[in-house]
């Protein structure tokens, strides 16, 4: 996977091809539908595919005091599109520059000057330029002036007759129901962070954990989960089961928000190494004991249920 952050460090091999656009967050079906078509269309073409997308998030960009949301950074996409047979990713810096930008600059400077595209695909609801003031009506227009063809894709439906859209699967995820997010990502819903050094308090009790910061991630509810853990690797990457807490630890008067990972049959030294973590299911809120020795007994309980889901799944 090839990932640029500037259209002049492209290639001429990675230009005059296809290429996907939107914010892709989440990679949910719906996505992933506009990511086929496109690569369906690259194969037919003989051509170069390209998937662009944004960063900051547009809605960071707008509010960036806001709350945590996202699905998926960059590096999580880049893993995925690869899977579906994309080879170059090109990541759009989302400033104040870029955000006011008229549909039609966009398309002049960023698309057709740079990029030297011939065929757009997008989702149904694409807009783009300032104020999203443009939208696929618009970028077919401009693309028989500019002399590129553009598709547009269809939505998937959810059962209650919505588009999907990466809302519905946050919703999922806030309120733990990982197994519908799971059916609207195509996958269960996956982390990725560097592993921080702790106070190794959970090595004391014998379940030493992972830490990792979900930044700027969708923070979920606070509480303990079944999870599956990898050090990213990618399809190399070996998965284990494990419980994870992600909260503020009050048992031991913790600052700040950690995802702790204890994964089984698993002895590594894995500080500073990329961590992925997939939710498979809530087990139970955070809570504070009145000591280490009740903390334990709960710790093993967590892990007697873990293992009974994980096992469910394999």
């Amino acid at each position: 996977m090839h990932i640029f952050r500037y259209i002049s460090d492209l290639p001429n091999d990675a230009k005059i091809g296809v290429i996907a656009l939107g914010n892709f967050d989440g990679i949910h079906l719906g996505h992933q539908k506009v990511l086929e078509e496109a690569k369906s269309i690259a194969d037919k073409l003989g051509s170069s595919l390209c998937m662009m997308t944004f960063e900051p998030h547009p809605r960071s960009f707008f509010a960036p005091d806001g709350d945590s949301f996202l699905l998926t950074t960059c590096r999580n996409k880049a893993g995925i599109i690869e899977k579906i047979g994309f080879s170059d990713l090109y990541i759009q810096k989302f400033d104040a520059d870029f955000a006011n930008m008229s549909p039609e600059k966009f398309v002049i400077d960023i698309l057709v000057k740079g990029l030297e595209i011939k065929h757009v695909i997008t989702g149904w609801n694409y807009v783009f330029g300032k104020d999203g003031s443009g939208n696929v009506a618009l970028l077919k227009q401009l693309g028989k002036s500019y002399g590129f063809d553009v598709t547009t894709v269809s939505p998937v439906f959810c059962e209650n007759g919505k588009a999907l859209s990466s809302t519905n699967v946050r919703s999922c995820i806030r309120e733990n129901r990982f197994a519908d997010a799971a059916r609207f990502l195509g996958r269960y819903w996956e982390i990725e962070g560097k592993v921080e050094e702790g106070k190794a308090r959970g090595r004391e009790m014998g379940c030493p954990t992972a830490n990792i910061s979900l930044a700027e991630y969708l923070h979920p509810q606070k509480g303990v989960y079944a999870v599956q853990a990898a050090v990213d690797e990618g399809d190399k990457a070996k998965w284990f089961d494990g419980v994870a807490n992600f909260g503020n630890r009050p048992t031991v008067s913790g600052k700040g928000e950690l995802l702790e990972v204890f994964l089984f049959n698993f002895s590594e030294n894995i500080y500073n190494k990329h961590l992925r973590v997939r939710f498979i299911e809530y087990l139970r809120r955070e809570e504070k004991f009145s000591g280490m020795v009740s903390l334990k007994k709960q710790i093993d309980i967590d892990i007697i249920n873990a293992k009974e889901i994980l096992g469910k799944i394999k």
